[in-house]
């Protein structure tokens, strides 16, 4: 059942300053979701926000070259906001210090996502896993809102679906996709540019990233679990960063007979962040026993122990998943 807009609706038109927050390492539906309803918040007169709580990746400097929309979040500099609009997560780990912040914060706030898994981060919470993204909530809000969907906001939301896809390859594509596309084309959406910006853009230092996690990939499990990971040290011989790991889990899941794949990435805290992808076996509960969560056949989590110690623990219960 579609959802009801109206209440965050009104509750967008009381609040003339809205800080628009996605989760930490944002990706192409969270930013795009941001920036499309930034587009329609300011077309009615209000004076909306866009910060992000970790480093842009490279990959989407093209969004704002000048960085004059996406801002990084420091919590001096986004006391006049009045609400806090959270796009594409509502669990606390996704939130990294910007969680911190909204914790001691009065500010009124809501949840917009499509994510099974949730926290209680308080306000209103709008949340359909039904929906393939987040970018088709953020249309839906924008629409509900009564604005005319500009071709910056159609190219944006475009983004989020069709990355949050796989570009139309995973499951979760729907005829409702394609309808939904061809009315973001309709009003301006390049699909062309937007395809050559982001899979057909990559610098040298992340693809010799790839050529490291290719190298160590592994199959356990009789062939049912693929792994490979990526440490800290990787960073400074590739000239690479944190953003362009993402994606590294499509490898490991593109190998023949593979049924979960994982991606143990080591963390500059030494902990660990764990990728989970599966096309049939439901990773949500896997990654939700290691302290994260997400999506059935797509899902995340972040440990506190070192990535050896993670990677035994990990392996050990995703073995007895598939057998």
């Amino acid at each position: 059942m579609p959802l009801d807009w109206s209440p965050l609706v009104a509750w967008l038109r009381r609040h003339e300053r809205p800080l628009l927050m996605t989760h930490i390492r944002p990706d192409a539906d969270g930013l795009g979701s941001q920036l499309a309803l930034h587009d329609a918040l300011t077309a009615i007169g209000q004076q909306p926000r866009v910060a992000i709580a970790s480093k842009l990746p490279p990959r989407y400097a093209f969004l704002d070259p000048p960085r004059r929309l996406i801002e990084d979040f420091l919590p001096e500099s986004f006391s006049d906001r009045d609400c806090v609009l959270i796009l594409d997560t509502g669990t606390w780990n996704q939130l990294g210090d910007f969680g911190k912040w909204l914790q001691a914060s009065a500010l009124p706030r809501a949840v917009v996502d499509h994510h099974r898994t949730q926290d209680d981060l308080g306000g209103l919470r709008f949340v359909d896993t039904t929906a393939e993204a987040t970018g088709r909530l953020a249309y839906e809000i924008i629409t509900a809102l009564g604005v005319s969907l500009s071709p910056n906001a159609a190219q944006h939301l475009f983004m989020a679906v069709a990355t949050d896809t796989g570009w139309f390859r995973h499951a979760n594509t729907t005829p409702a996709t394609f309808a939904l596309c061809g009315e973001l084309v309709a009003r301006g959406a390049n699909p062309t540019v937007l395809y050559e910006q982001l899979y057909e853009s990559a610098t040298l230092a992340r693809l010799k990233l790839i050529a490291i996690a290719l190298d160590r990939l592994q199959v356990v499990a009789q062939g049912k679990i693929a792994y490979t990971e990526i440490r800290l040290a990787d960073y400074a011989v590739t000239g690479a960063v944190p953003g362009d790991t993402e994606d590294l889990i499509n490898y490991p899941r593109g190998i023949e007979g593979v049924e979960l794949a994982l991606v143990f990435i080591e963390q500059p805290d030494g902990g660990t962040k764990v990728s989970f992808r599966s096309r049939a076996v439901d990773v949500s509960q896997l990654a939700e026993h290691f302290g994260g969560g997400g999506h059935k056949l797509a899902s995340g989590a972040r440990m506190m122990q070192p990535l050896d110690q993670v990677r035994l623990a990990v392996l050990n219960a995703a073995t007895h998943l598939v057998s």
